[in-house]
């Protein structure tokens, strides 16, 4: 079995004291392929450094919908100029609008559609954090699309959100990507939003080192090996085999960030 997780944060403090042995069980585990995401531009250096050290490693740039208080003009150089130098760089994001704890709604969308224009200018994808605004987020994703003439692609990361909004992003060409939350027992509305994706838009990921999938889930700490339960409870959802979500789920990680297993 081959596991794609598509979004940790392995860079934390809390990896460091361990990290070669987190490694080993996600290899373990069989976890081929990881993208990490980026939170804001003083991580750059040490997720880089990361994904050169481990050739499975893959990794995102960008700024958190939280953090876009710190959004400027030079932000948007320092997310332009790394993915534009380095290979390893395969995602823009952490990107997105997030208003369950702030609402700074305008200096979220306009770092938002600037993450937007540099995956345009770069080909790549975004990955798009969005909680209690899936309104707003499309909103933003559809005006791009009436500029541009077609979809920035990406995929809706951690996804919470019911079946309805759910296909709002399908429609718009995302993949929708599956976190631990799906195997939490009052996840009904993301557990019917996992089981009515389409076969070829559906991801999974921890989000490690938050959100520990049951039977992880009292753990302080997440970790890609435990990519495994959220496969499980997907398949579970689906009716379908947990070899097959693997397969298909790491099939289309690939297709939409560019790389091989």
């Amino acid at each position: 079995m081959q596991l794609f997780d598509t979004h940790v944060h392995v860079n934390f403090d809390v990896f460091q004291p361990d990290l070669e042995a987190v490694r080993a069980r996600w290899q373990q585990a069989g976890v081929v392929r990881l993208v990490h995401s980026c939170v804001e531009p003083s991580e750059f250096s040490s997720i880089q450094a990361l994904a050169h050290r481990f050739p499975e490693l893959s990794f995102a740039v960008g700024l958190h919908p939280l953090d876009a208080g710190k959004w400027n003009e030079k932000t948007a150089k320092e997310i332009l100029s790394l993915a534009s130098s380095d290979s390893k760089v395969v995602a823009i994001g952490e990107t997105g609008l997030d208003f369950y704890k702030a609402d700074n709604y305008e200096q979220q969308r306009m770092a938002f559609e600037t993450h937007l224009e540099i995956a345009t200018e770069l080909n790549l994808p975004v990955i798009i954090h969005c909680r209690n605004a899936a309104s707003e987020v499309r909103e933003v994703l559809q005006k791009w699309k009436n500029l541009k003439g077609e979809s920035v692609r990406g995929v809706m990361h951690c996804w919470g959100g019911n079946p309805e909004e759910t296909q709002w992003f399908i429609d718009l060409g995302f993949y929708i990507s599956f976190s631990g939350t799906v195997t939490f027992k009052g996840a009904k509305q993301i557990q019917e939003s996992a089981a009515m994706v389409r076969s070829d838009r559906l991801l999974i990921e921890t989000d490690c080192p938050f959100l520990a999938p049951v039977p992880k889930r009292g753990e302080r700490r997440n970790e890609p090996a435990y990519i495994r339960y959220v496969a499980e409870q997907v398949a579970r959802v689906r009716g379908e085999t947990t070899d097959a979500i693997a397969s298909l789920t790491t099939k289309n990680a690939c297709e939409l960030f560019g790389l091989t297993v």
